[in-house]
C-alpha cells in the first residue's frame, strides 16, 4: 500500500465523516486522543524506507509528533449545508497525507446549519483497516453525553473499566446477518475496508495434496484478473465527489431475509441495479460489471494492521426482477467468501511487499484497471456513541477509489446502514444522478416485497 501511492491514484486513506447533533468539546476530545495516542502507538510513528532495495519500510516513533497538526477545527459560519459539508469533505479527503509523520488527520468541521458539526476522521490502510479503525475508535468514544473520566495510562485502577466500550461491545449481539454482523464477535468484528491489493493468496498452502490442489485453484480463480466491463465509465482522475444514502437496518434485514439473502447481498443489489441502469440511460446497456469486495481475515481484537481479502466477482446489471437480481448475487457474493484463498491472502501479500516497487505498482495499477467499482461494508455499534459530548447522529463511510469508477461502503450504526458514496467524477460525469439511481435501486427492492422504505429524521 505504500509502495502504491507511487501513482496518486492508488491512494489507500479511508476516511469517516461523522455528524453530531451539536459542536464537539475541542478541550475535552484533546486529552482523549493525547491518551490515544500513549494507547495505540501506531498513531504516534511514523513510516521510514531504507536506501536498501531488499529492506522493508518500518515503523518509528517519531519524537517531534504534533497532536495539533493532525486535530484541525474548521467552520462554515453557522449555515453550512449538507452540500457545502460534502464538497469540503470531498476536497480534504482527497489530500495526500505529510509521509514525514504519523498518517492519520481527525477535522472537526463546525457552523453547519441547526447548530450541528462534523468531524472527517482520515487514516491511512498502513495503519489499519476499516475493523481495526473500530477498535481504535474505542480510544475516543463515550456512550453517555458526559462520562465519567476514564484513567490515564499509569493511574490507579478505577471503579470503571478504562475501556467501556469494548467491555460492552463484547457482549452486545443484534441477530444481524452472519456476512456483516457475525452475533458471535463484538460490534467491529466483521468491519473491513476496500482496497486493490497486489496480493494473488498463491502462499502458505495447506501441506496435504488434496488440499494443496483445492487451494491452488482458489487462488488461481482469484488471481485471475479480466477487464473492466464498463463502457461508460472508462476514464480516471483524482477528482472525488461524496454523496450520502441511508437505509433503516430493520428494514433492510426484513427485506433481505424475505428475498433469500443477506443485508450484504441486499446492499449490492441496489450498487448493480443502479449502475447497470446509469448505463442504460446513456444507451450503453451492459450486462455485468466488476467490482471489488474485501472479505475481512481478522480474529483478534487489535487496532491496527490489516486483515482482509480483496476478491473480485462479476455481478448481474442487465434488467431484471429485483428478486432474481438478488437471488443471482447471494450465490455470486457466497462462492467469493468461500474461496479457500482467502485465508492466505496476507501471507501472500507480504511475500508480493519483497518485489521492487516498480512491480508492485505496475500489480496495482494491473488490478486498478479490471476493476469497475468497489463495494464494502463495516460495522459499528448498535447504540448512540458520543464524542466530546456530542451525539454521534450519522456515520457514513468513504472508502478509497484505488483507481475504481467509485466506491459505496455502508456502515451500520444505531438502526440505521449509512452509504458513503465517493466518486471519480472524471468516470461517473454526474454522481449525483448514481446517487439518486442507488435510492431508486432499493426501493425496488423493498417493494418486491411489499414494503415502504423509511428515511430518518436526522439526515
Amino acid at each position: 500500500m505504500w509502495d502504491l501511492e507511487r501513482d496518486p491514484q492508488l491512494s489507500s486513506t479511508f476516511a469517516n465523516l461523522t455528524v453530531f447533533d451539536q459542536a464537539v468539546d475541542r478541550r475535552a476530545f484533546r486529552k482523549r486522543m493525547e491518551q490515544a495516542i500513549i494507547n495505540v502507538p501506531r498513531l504516534g510513528q511514523r513510516v521510514v524506507t531504507s536506501m536498501a532495495p531488499w529492506e522493508l519500510p518500518k515503523w518509528v516513533d517519531d519524537p517531534d509528533v504534533d497532536l495539533d497538526h493532525h486535530l484541525r477545527w474548521m467552520d462554515l459560519g453557522g449555515q453550512g449545508s449538507q452540500r457545502e459539508l460534502y464538497d469540503l469533505v470531498a476536497t480534504l479527503s482527497r489530500q495526500p497525507f505529510d509521509r514525514e509523520r504519523p498518517l492519520w488527520e481527525f477535522v472537526t468541521i463546525e457552523g453547519l446549519a441547526g447548530g450541528r458539526s462534523a468531524m472527517l476522521q482520515r487514516l491511512h490502510h498502513t495503519i489499519t483497516d476499516g475493523e481495526g479503525g473500530i477498535v481504535l475508535s474505542i480510544e475516543f468514544l463515550d456512550f453517555e453525553r458526559q462520562p465519567v473520566p476514564r484513567p490515564r495510562t499509569g493511574d490507579q485502577k478505577s471503579t470503571r473499566s478504562p475501556k467501556p466500550l469494548e467491555d460492552a461491545a463484547a457482549g452486545s449481539s443484534s441477530g444481524h446477518d452472519p456476512d456483516l454482523h457475525e452475533t458471535s464477535k463484538p460490534w467491529w468484528s466483521r468491519a473491513s475496508a476496500p482496497l486493490v491489493s497486489v496480493a494473488t493468496g498463491a502462499a502458505s498452502l495447506p501441506s496435504r495434496t488434496a488440499d494443496l490442489a483445492g487451494a491452488v485453484r482458489s487462488a488461481a480463480r482469484q488471481a485471475r484478473v479480466g477487464h473492466r466491463r464498463s463502457p461508460l465509465w472508462t476514464e480516471r482522475s483524482l477528482g472525488r465527489w461524496f454523496g450520502t444514502t441511508t437505509l433503516n437496518l430493520e428494514d433492510v434485514l426484513a427485506a433481505a431475509h424475505i428475498l433469500g439473502g443477506s443485508v450484504n447481498d441486499f446492499f449490492i443489489a441496489g450498487a448493480a441495479d443502479a449502475a447497470g441502469e446509469i448505463h442504460r440511460k446513456a444507451g450503453k446497456p451492459v450486462e455485468q460489471l466488476r467490482v471489488s469486495m474485501p472479505v475481512s481475515t481478522r480474529h483478534d481484537r487489535s487496532a491496527g494492521g490489516n486483515a482482509f481479502s480483496p476478491t473480485q466477482m462479476l455481478v448481474p446489471t442487465g434488467l431484471m426482477d429485483p428478486s432474481e437480481r438478488m437471488t443471482q448475487i447471494h450465490s455470486i457474493v457466497a462462492t467469493v467468501r468461500s474461496e479457500r484463498a482467502i485465508e492466505s491472502m496476507d501471507t501472500a501479500a507480504q511475500a508480493a511487499a519483497m518485489l521492487p516497487p516498480a512491480a508492485i505498482l505496475r500489480s496495482g495499477q494491473h488490478l486498478a484497471h479490471s476493476v469497475d467499482f468497489v463495494c464494502s461494508n463495516v460495522r459499528a455499534a448498535p447504540f448512540d456513541l458520543f464524542i466530546g459530548g456530542a451525539l454521534m447522529q450519522a456515520n457514513y463511510p468513504i472508502g478509497p477509489l484505488a483507481g475504481t469508477a467509485f466506491n459505496l461502503t455502508t456502515m451500520s450504526y444505531h438502526g440505521w446502514l449509512f452509504i458513503g458514496l465517493a466518486a471519480d467524477p472524471a468516470a461517473v460525469s454526474e454522481p449525483q444522478l448514481l446517487l439518486e439511481e442507488l435510492d431508486n435501486a432499493y426501493e425496488r427492492l423493498f417493494s418486491a416485497v411489499g414494503m415502504n422504505r423509511q428515511r430518518p429524521e436526522f439526515c
